[in-house]
């Protein structure tokens, strides 16, 4: 978590070609074939990657960065960040996947790498996929948590978030569970404005508050846990940026939760942190002109329209 960052960057573009080459990538790297004209990624060097969606003749085009934050007081900390593409899903032509997770915790890398190998897995091999993808999308954010607690990574108190558009025909679905974050830029005639894809699932929700205090949890901040401010004001505003509220077991002090929903987080889930993915449909109009997917290692320093703006 922190500042380590992981995003997927998409633009679509009108076309009328029925079949453009595609190219599946990962966070390893990514194929040439495909790549409009061999241009690169500003920040990475990586070749820009694309996927043609040719039932609605659009074509994806898309990049990726992932870099481990600075720690100055850790330098070889570990990056815990990792994203999934992965195109012509289902060896569909109009389906593609692209995720990203953020991993938290002693072993959240381990828990990121794990959650996004079994969410593709279930998305890949779901034959009710496009009848329904929000069934879908809980299906699989759930078996991959339940196999995550029971695989040899011990996910006590790690665990990851998940965030994952796919892309299908002219409409994207959003599975989102934890503060990792989706926006689109879309053109109003004047400007391109930032349209969330995603709400992150932090006690700042009240909604997320009360769901995961009626579970039981308490939610403090850490110097509240620590007696340093008044443990009884249940409200928190920008000042609480740096010292967010969390979740924490009841009358424990080892550990707190930053986001009500997560993959993992064995400790706290009966205390509201789920893995039940919260699933945004969005019709893709002219006026969308591309999406970002991002970790909070980038939102929680800029807002959806200081990024759209930077794109």
């Amino acid at each position: 978590m922190g500042c380590v960052q992981c995003k997927c960057w998409l633009r679509f573009r009108r076309c009328c070609c029925r079949d453009q080459p595609s190219s599946t990538g990962s966070a390893g790297g990514a194929s040439r074939e495909g790549d409009p004209g061999h241009r690169r990624h500003l920040l990475s060097g990586i070749p820009l990657g694309s996927a043609a969606v040719p039932s609605h003749h659009l074509l994806l085009q898309y990049s990726y960065l992932s870099q481990r934050g600075h720690y100055p007081d850790s330098p070889d900390r570990e990056n815990q960040d990792t994203l999934s593409i992965k195109t012509q899903l289902q060896s569909n032509k109009n389906l593609h996947l692209f995720a990203v997770f953020d991993g938290h915790g002693d072993f959240g890398a381990q828990c990121a790498a794990f959650a996004r190998d079994r969410l593709f897995h279930h998305l890949a091999g779901d034959p009710q996929l496009l009848e329904d993808p929000i069934k879908s999308f809980n299906s699989a954010f759930l078996a991959a948590n339940s196999e995550l607690h029971d695989s040899e990574i011990d996910d006590t108190t790690s665990g990851t978030t998940a965030i994952a558009v796919l892309v299908g025909g002219d409409t994207l679905f959003v599975a989102n569970v934890g503060d990792s974050r989706a926006v689109a830029g879309v053109w109003n005639g004047e400007r391109v404005e930032a349209e969330d894809l995603s709400n992150d699932q932090t006690p700042f929700r009240k909604d997320e508050y009360e769901r995961v205090r009626r579970c039981g949890a308490t939610v403090l901040s850490v110097d509240q846990v620590e007696g340093i401010k008044d443990p009884a004001i249940q409200s928190w505003g920008v000042e609480s940026f740096w010292d967010p509220p969390r979740l924490w077991v009841p009358n424990e002090t080892g550990s707190g939760l930053a986001m009500t929903r997560s993959v993992g987080d064995l400790k706290v889930e009966s205390l509201g942190a789920i893995a039940v993915p919260e699933v945004m449909t969005v019709k893709i109009t002219p006026n969308h002109l591309f999406f970002v997917v991002a970790s909070d290692g980038v939102f929680e320093f800029l807002s959806s329209q200081d990024v759209v703006d930077m794109v």
